[in-house]
């Protein structure tokens, strides 16, 4: 199986969601697997890996380490 990881260069934690209503994302599972694989990782072989920027690195990688379960409206947000 082939996975393509994305990371994104901005979040909006500050606009309010247009929505209230919320759901657990599917493969909620294999996604928390991958994510402490990655929390393992130091940015530079994120880097590496995803083939971006030293910078977007640190920050995906301090998104992974701030990454638990479970998701709330307070603690995450709508796509």
């Amino acid at each position: 199986m082939l996975l393509v990881i994305s990371p994104a260069k901005s979040l909006d934690f500050e606009t309010p969601a247009k929505t209230e209503k919320f759901d657990q994302p599917p493969f909620l599972d294999e996604s928390e697997e991958l994510v402490e694989q990655l929390k393992a990782l130091e940015p530079s072989a994120l880097s590496s890996l995803m083939s971006i920027s030293e910078k977007l690195a640190v920050l995906n990688s301090n998104r992974f380490l701030a990454w638990q379960r479970p998701f709330t409206p307070e603690n995450s947000k709508q796509a």
